[in-house]
């Protein structure tokens, strides 16, 4: 079952952290692999985002998202709902003497045939996620 996990320290508050993952128009500017993402509707747990993201050799996949968690400042959690790998994802989000510390997690249930043709792409397009999470903390800390 591919899987990814990281934590990461920023200086910034609980709600501006919170706000930056739990909104759709963010993901462009530090996830380089989404082609297309917008709110369909207002935030909260069913809510939806439709999203596009980047597959092999450059074609767009569905992977539109279903909010399964909205905790404002702490917790911020998804399912994909649409494409061939359905991962769910949770952004936890933890107040420290310096800032925040922003646990992010991946997992995807592939069975059958999908574990075999699926199982690296989908790990290391998770992978992907884990490292941009850099790119998040420069932008929470600029602004």
């Amino acid at each position: 079952m591919p899987s990814a996990q990281r934590t990461i320290s920023i200086r910034t508050t609980p709600e501006k952290a919170f706000a930056f993952f739990a909104d759709p128009a963010n993901d462009q500017r530090w996830r380089p692999h989404v082609k297309e993402i917008a709110a369909m509707g207002a935030p909260g747990v069913g809510g939806k985002v439709h999203q596009v993201v980047e597959g092999p050799g450059g074609r767009g996949i569905a992977a539109d998202i279903e909010i399964t968690a909205y905790e404002p400042p702490t917790r911020y959690a998804f399912s994909v709902v649409a494409g061939p790998a359905r991962p769910k994802g949770e952004f936890r989000i933890s107040p420290t003497a310096a800032g925040v510390d922003v646990a992010f997690s991946l997992t995807a249930d592939l069975g059958g045939l999908k574990k075999f043709v699926l199982g690296g792409p989908v790990q290391s397009s998770m992978d992907g996620e884990m490292a941009a999470l850099d790119t998040a903390k420069t932008l929470l800390e600029a602004s």
